[in-house]
């Protein structure tokens, strides 16, 4: 399917109580003319928040405004397969999905359905993962619990919930301690889920096309106190890589720390290809693109990003610096 006739996805993380079925509630009672399939990922017996549904029998609920809700309990594959059927078959009408993931959940499963079902992958786009993040008990949250540590380093875009319950100070640390562990993911400020809808659907954060935008002062900012288990580096070159060996590498490394790689995605200079190579991956599933040209003149170089729990760097670095072209 062409890309452009895809079904978008974005799934929606965050921690218990951050504030996420606050922005749901939103996207679904708003009049913004999207008709949204909106998935409640919720693992076990408990059900749909009942701020958003009345409790009913039926697994797919039409919404008033045009949205529709479900309820997954189990298989994500099933749901979306039974989405696509009803859509394809004229009985849904719905032009994009958002998940959102139970508050204790990883994300990465969600996410890597798009990549373990063929027809799952070629029907729906993964737009982005979206992370709410409370700024009052974030800090506390990302000490004690590791999911909390990963929903941030899955994240393409983090949502910062309840900064008017802290002070400016408070913000400033959490958001530089949000950067250092994942530095491709800009912070925007949400007011009781008042986020615009461009903020928070079409961002492309998951497109191998995507720009890689690191935060500068990432690189230089690295005193600080915590010792998170989810952390991040970056590899920069101004030499072309040998594409067989960073293939031999990369695959040899992902074998080995895959389960412990959450993201890594990389803008890269290929030595003799007129066009940049754009590739990604979560977990143990790599994809690479062709992108845009070398404009002539321009200066070509290599930037990637990992993001990670305990991913010995060092090894990592010497072996990229090993696959860079003679």
């Amino acid at each position: 399917m062409a890309e452009q006739n895809m079904v978008p996805v974005t799934i929606l993380t965050g921690f218990l109580g951050a504030g996420k079925t606050t922005l749901l509630n939103r996207i679904l009672k708003e009049d913004h003319g999207h008709k949204i399939a909106v998935i409640e990922n919720e693992f076990g017996e408990s059900g749909v928040d009942g701020e958003i549904l009345e409790r009913t029998e039926e697994q797919i609920v039409e919404m008033n405004n045009g949205c529709i809700c479900c309820t997954v309990r189990g298989d994500l594959i099933r749901i979306l397969g039974d989405l696509k059927e009803k859509r394809d078959g004229g009985k849904l009408k719905f032009d994009r999905v958002v998940i959102e993931t139970t508050g204790m959940a990883d994300p990465g499963p969600v996410a890597q359905t798009f990549f373990t079902d063929e027809e799952i992958g070629n029907y729906y786009l993964l737009d982005s993962i979206l992370t709410v993040v409370d700024a009052k008990h974030a800090p506390k949250q990302l000490d004690e619990f590791h999911e909390a540590q990963e929903q941030v380093g899955f994240a393409d875009r983090i949502l910062m919930s309840k900064t008017d319950l802290v002070t400016d100070d408070d913000v400033e640390k959490l958001a530089k301690r949000i950067k250092r562990m994942n530095p491709r993911a800009p912070i925007k400020k949400v007011n009781f889920g008042n986020a615009p809808i461009a903020e928070v659907l079409d961002i492309r954060g998951f497109n191998l096309n995507a720009i890689l935008e690191l935060d500068p002062s990432f690189l230089t900012d690295v005193h600080h106190e915590h010792h998170d288990e989810v952390e991040s580096f970056v590899f920069k070159s101004d030499k072309p890589f040998d594409g067989a060996k960073l293939e031999q590498f990369l695959s040899g490394m992902i074998q080995v720390y895959g389960p412990d790689l959450l993201r890594y995605k990389g803008v890269l200079w290929m030595k003799g290809k007129k066009q940049r190579v754009v590739f990604q991956g979560v977990h143990m599933m790599m994809g690479g693109d062709m992108g845009k040209p070398w404009e002539k003149g321009e200066k070509k170089s290599s930037t990637l990003v990992f993001i990670g729990k305990k991913l010995p760097k060092d090894l990592f670095i010497a072996g990229l610096e090993e696959c860079l072209a003679a």
